[in-house]
């Protein structure tokens, strides 16, 4: 399996991708697979902030419920609705279904590359 490049990862299972002052999150293809069929994207509102390391998302799926950590501080300006009526999209495309767009003023720079990544899961 390949990881993108252009964007960064968390040991959590979670993609970070910086489009200037606001970073959309999701979850990795490594992540889908563990969860199995998603059935379920509890989404915040726009509006509520989040410190680095909160949960920002709940996914429950048909093995588990997984509690997604945000790796950045910042407010929630963006939330992809497409979920609410196809949480599957986490399975089909893990990359293109981001999952919250976050205003924020920390640097992604620090978290892992997707080689990075990739080595940790070994």
């Amino acid at each position: 399996m390949g990881y993108p490049t252009d964007i960064k990862y968390t040991a959590d299972h979670v993609w970070a991708k910086a489009e200037g002052d606001v970073v959309r999150l999701g979850i990795t293809e490594y992540a889908a697979e563990q969860l199995g069929d998603v059935l379920f994207v509890d989404l915040p509102e726009v509006g509520t902030e989040f410190d680095n390391s909160d949960v920002f998302s709940e996914v429950e799926s048909s093995k588990t419920t997984s509690e997604l950590i945000t790796p950045v501080a910042g407010e929630v300006v963006g939330v992809n609705e497409e979920l609410d009526d196809s949480p599957e999209l986490l399975n089909d495309d893990p990359y293109g279904a981001w999952i919250i767009a976050i205003r924020t003023e920390d640097d992604i720079d620090g978290l892992m590359s997707a080689a990075d990544y990739e080595a940790d899961l070994d």
